[in-house]
């Protein structure tokens, strides 16, 4: 357990430094998914040379962000539709009339039975969140808190938590302030904190809840208090962090004329589509439609977002064309995948840039989709888009492959190997390197 506690902190670490990805559904993966992740690994090691490999900070920072972004683009490719080539790009979409009201997207399996509807949503109320505002003070006066250990407690959703500090000789109320927005907004604990100023240099602590809406019947997301907590109270009361200025509030809408409500300006529907709200219906009546795409909206769409997906790709690889010449061999290799399907894509709406990126061209896409048959037109894209796939699965299973090295020597050629955990133990080490 502390392995693998350690192994995630120092993934973490670099992660978040070099190349911040959220993770999504399509980073879990099944045994035999895994397995053969295993067995490619090693037919890898065995089959390696060795060699050493530059193991600066530039270097750590490269092939981590080189896996991530590989990760990246495979993970759009799997949001189109699935890795499968019988449902790739095969993805709804959905659309609103209004966007103003509230944006949709298709979140089903893609295994409709029967069609669905379109629906009117008419939007009366957005969730807000909770803000709390301080007492405006002097911003340059000293405090009035005596030189002490000081606390209070910020209980967020039925977990209570306990900000301890000192109050220093001479400091100002706007230094405290910015110490405890600081200390407030550092915690993660569902809550962030600035600081307001008015016209005569007075400034007030502002707190405010990242969520939004009521929950299990309560009229409030956090409460502030220093009645019970282990160091000397008076926080609260000086700095005046227990009045709420906003209280939180529920969504209100009408779904074909049914009131509903949500926490959140974020829900779904049915498990089949994925909601925004973005405002509130001008007049009673004005609503909004969500509904599906036509089949050919959505595989443009998709086109689009896989087109946006392998540029971004592109354009992070050459960002280390100068530190790192070798992702020039990345980019040459991306490239030649693309030129091999240069003639078919064209025809049908796709431009070639000279830095290695695409363009596609939505309406001729449409266009030639609908006159030349979807289908044939669909297979050229897919296998594009399996040529692509593939790629990002050998760069996320191998980043060093693009890593400055030195050949020392090559296996047995005679085929006599043994797997050795060389290429991957050497990645998973950058890791740890100057870390501890």
């Amino acid at each position: 357990m502390s392995y693998n506690i350690s192994l995630n902190g120092v993934y973490n670490h670099y992660l978040t430094t070099y190349a911040p990805k959220a993770a999504s559904k399509y980073d879990t993966h099944g045994k035999r998914e895994l397995r053969n992740i295993y067995n490619s690994i090693v037919k890898l090691n065995k089959d390696s040379p060795l060699y050493i490999l530059d193991s600066g900070k530039e270097s750590r920072e490269f092939a981590v962000g080189l896996k991530e972004n590989a990760r990246g683009l495979r993970n759009t490719i799997a949001s189109l539709g699935g890795l499968d080539e019988s449902k790739m790009l095969a993805k709804k979409g959905a659309y609103s009339s209004n966007t103003d009201i509230a944006d949709a997207s298709y979140i089903g399996d893609g295994s409709i039975d029967g069609a669905i509807e379109p629906f009117d949503l008419e939007v009366t109320a957005l969730a807000a969140n909770q803000v709390n505002l301080g007492s405006f003070l002097p911003g340059n006066e000293k405090v009035k808190l005596s030189p002490d250990s000081y606390s209070f407690d910020i209980v967020v959703n039925d977990l209570s938590y306990e900000f301890q500090y000192n109050v220093r000789e001479g400091e100002t109320n706007r230094d405290l302030q910015e110490r405890l927005s600081r200390l407030i907004s550092n915690a993660d604990i569902g809550l962030s904190a600035d600081i307001l100023a008015d016209d005569k240099g007075n400034t007030s602590l502002r707190l405010s809840s990242v969520g939004s809406g009521l929950r299990d019947g309560r009229n409030y997301i956090f409460h502030v208090s220093d009645d019970q907590t282990s160091k000397r109270s008076g926080t609260v009361d000086y700095l005046g962090l227990d009045y709420v200025a906003r209280q939180p509030s529920n969504a209100e809408f009408l779904i074909n004329g049914e009131p509903r409500s949500s926490s959140s300006n974020h829900f779904s529907i049915g498990n089949l589509f994925e909601v925004t709200l973005n405002g509130i219906s001008s007049m009673e009546g004005d609503t909004t439609e969500i509904g599906l795409k036509t089949d050919l909206d959505s595989f443009a769409e998709n086109v689009g977002d896989l087109v946006y997906g392998y540029n971004s790709f592109i354009r992070a690889a050459s960002e280390y064309q100068d530190s790192h010449p070798r992702s020039t061999k990345l980019i040459k290799e991306m490239d030649h995948i693309s030129r091999n399907y240069q003639t078919d894509l064209e025809k049908i709406g796709f431009t070639f840039e000279d830095d290695g990126q695409l363009t596609v061209d939505d309406s001729t896409l449409k266009r030639s989709m609908s006159a030349g048959g979807m289908y044939d037109q669909f297979a050229t894209i897919r296998d594009f888009t399996n040529s692509i796939l593939r790629k990002t699965n050998q760069v996320s299973l191998n980043p060093m492959e693009y890593v400055d090295k030195t050949l020392v020597a090559y296996k047995n050629p005679a085929g006599h190997n043994f797997a050795a955990p060389y290429v991957t133990s050497n990645y998973s080490g950058m890791f740890f390197n100057s870390y501890c």
